[in-house]
């Protein structure tokens, strides 16, 4: 799986960006995508989650009501929606893939990162 990463920038405080996240190659077994920053000095942190199937989502405590996570499986897109933007939600964003494989010793997970993009919010 190839995840590319794209949308970053550099907002005022209170602006919105809108991230993508381009899948290719064996998509067809993702369980689930998500949302992950890391800001300098600092560790890379969940940001949001969606799951393939129940396209249920989760979010970072932090981001919530600001961000909207999106996915269209068709497409092989996902979407961060990020309304509100704080000087805090500064980061690196990575897109994420976990990947299920059924093995003979049962199911394992692979995870596949993008290079990451830059979003930085000015106060």
């Amino acid at each position: 799986v190839q995840l590319v990463e794209s949308g970053g920038g550099l907002v005022q405080a209170g602006g919105s960006l809108r991230l993508s996240c381009a899948a290719s190659g064996n998509t067809f077994t993702i369980t689930s995508m998500g949302w992950y920053r890391q800001a300098p000095g600092l560790q890379r942190e969940l940001v949001a989650v969606i799951e393939s199937g129940t396209r249920s989502t989760d979010y970072a405590d932090s981001v919530k009501g600001r961000f909207t996570i999106s996915r269209d499986t068709a497409k092989n897109m996902m979407w961060l929606q990020m309304n509100s933007l704080k000087p805090e939600d500064t980061a690196v964003y990575y897109c994420n893939a976990v990947r299920r494989i059924i093995t003979t010793q049962g199911p394992h997970d692979y995870d596949y990162w993008g290079q990451g993009t830059q979003v930085t919010v000015s106060s």
